[in-house]
């Protein structure tokens, strides 16, 4: 298990750095770099089982998202890290400049929240004092359902998101990651032309984090959107009268090595993307509502019943209607 995160770690750093590529529109990458640290702490043995295998992650993330990793620097340090650069050289209609969101866009997450606090709540299993402030709110087995979907999430690229923000007439976007969803909105927010805010209504939260995060007090502020997320999703803002097929279609549609969108029978990558919120007249900043509606978001291959089915895993066009009754 411990190799296996570690390799994970590797893809995820990788996910992470082509993220603010995809977060422009751009599919293609013609070249990475990974930057690497050994850490001073490691012995001779560990250090030749840790790092190829974290190498290999990022080399395996960088090969899906069809470019290669060139080059690079190792350096001796304190901690293991691993970070890397993307670089692509392209044409004016291949990517889009995150600053044109206007009044009247919808917002849209391609990944859920809760990354930092699932990934907490794993090493709290071992530790007494921790463990006992959460366990009223969810099982061990829970939590490693919820630490195994944290890693798919964060190993996963942004590449179809990306591709699908040229078709649907995207806006703006920007990629989610340690400022948490309302940092990050808020930093797209001051950087558009037009006078708007950003409001968002909906926390889409992988299940039972949020209850970690108010049983722990209020953990990270997840429900206030300053939990830090590592290689998160995509924060778009898209038309209106867009924004339900582009959830639809992450859901149905591929990105091949080519960076074409093409259709997969309907299977895709699994992934899913909400409507959270709205673009209003504003004064370039963002905010939460006192009360999000919180998406709570099972644990993939986890059987959910009908009735939780229903009540928490609204489809795209549910949510936007839930928004447009609250405006």
């Amino acid at each position: 298990m411990a190799l296996t995160s570690i390799l994970l770690q590797g893809r995820i750093a990788c996910a992470n750095v082509l993220s603010d590529l995809y977060a422009m529109g751009i599919t293609e990458c013609d070249n990475m770099l990974m930057l690497l640290s050994v850490s001073q702490k490691m012995n001779e043995k560990e250090r030749d089982q840790v790092m190829p295998l974290m190498m290999k992650g990022f080399r395996d993330a960088a090969e899906e998202a069809g470019t290669s990793v060139t080059g690079g620097q190792t350096v001796i340090n304190p901690w293991i890290i691993v970070g890397g650069v993307a670089s692509v050289v392209c044409q004016p209609n291949d990517f889009i400049m995150p600053d044109s969101a206007v009044p009247g866009d919808v917002l849209v997450l391609t990944k859920p929240l809760g990354t930092q606090v699932a990934v907490n709540a794993h090493q709290w299993l071992d530790i007494s004092e921790k463990w006992n402030k959460i366990k009223l709110v969810i099982s061990r087995e829970e939590v490693e359902q919820a630490y195994q979907e944290a890693m798919l999430n964060m190993a996963t690229l942004n590449r179809t998101a990306a591709a699908l923000m040229h078709k649907f007439n995207a806006h703006a976007a920007t990629d989610i990651t340690g400022f948490g969803i309302i940092g990050h909105a808020r930093n797209l927010a001051q950087h558009q032309k037009n006078n708007v805010a950003f409001v968002i209504h909906n926390l889409p939260i992988i299940s039972k984090m949020a209850a970690i995060s108010k049983a722990g007090g209020n953990l990270f502020g997840l429900l206030q959107g300053t939990s830090s997320e590592t290689s998160g999703g995509l924060l778009i803002c898209l038309p209106r009268e867009q924004a339900a097929r582009f959830c639809a279609e992450m859901k149905s549609s591929r990105v091949g090595l080519s960076g074409a969108v093409g259709q997969d029978g309907g299977a895709g990558d699994g992934q899913q993307a909400w409507i959270i919120g709205i673009v209003e007249k504003g004064n370039r900043c963002a905010r939460i509502i006192d009360k999000p509606r919180i998406i709570e978001v099972p644990y993939r291959g986890s059987v959910v019943s009908a009735q939780e089915g229903s009540h928490n895993n609204a489809s795209p066009t549910e949510v936007q209607l839930t928004q447009q009754l609250s405006q």
